[in-house]
């Protein structure tokens, strides 16, 4: 699973709270709840967002809450992955269940600038960006596969479906 992207850094220990404020819960469209991503950051963040497809992280991102919206958020916002340098367990799983890719590597979050074009191939191990190379623990297939497909929900439909 290969994809790419441009970067919007965060730095660590961004909880959930940062990430989609508890106020908006009742908000469950994706496309509505990408209207208070990060909120609590500003708007000239919330301008930079909007140029972003890629979230680039420190340390323990997606702490605090195990809420859900924090990673529908983004995906409704049109994230298409993140790299952080560690997760919150919580939101890790979240993000795979849902069907968001998350690359886990100190080296590779440490390298991206704000901006930057990032890639990354989940099976391989390898990410990209400012013309380096960095190796990451690749996800295991089965969270490869349920990322393939959509999502934990939808990999169940379409083993059902089989």
């Amino acid at each position: 699973m290969k994809l790419n992207g441009q970067a919007i850094l965060v730095g660590d220990d961004v909880d959930t709270d940062v990430i989609f404020p508890a106020r908006y819960l009742a908000v469950l469209d994706r496309k509505q709840q990408a209207k208070h991503l990060f909120e609590p950051l500003g708007a000239e963040f919330r301008e930079r967002l909007d140029r972003s497809t890629v979230l680039a992280a420190g340390w323990n991102l997606g702490c605090g809450s195990s809420r859900e919206h924090a990673v529908t958020s983004l995906i409704g916002h049109g994230v298409r992955f993140v790299v952080a340098k560690s997760y919150a367990r919580i939101f890790f799983r979240n993000a795979i269940n849902i069907g968001l890719p998350v690359v886990e590597s100190p080296e590779l979050a440490a390298a991206i600038a704000d901006g930057a074009a990032v890639e990354v191939d989940l099976a391989a191990g390898v990410g990209s960006t400012g013309g380096q190379s960095y190796r990451f623990e690749p996800l295991p297939p089965a969270l490869l596969e349920i990322l393939t497909a959509g999502g934990l929900w939808a990999r169940r439909a379409k083993r059902s479906a089989a």
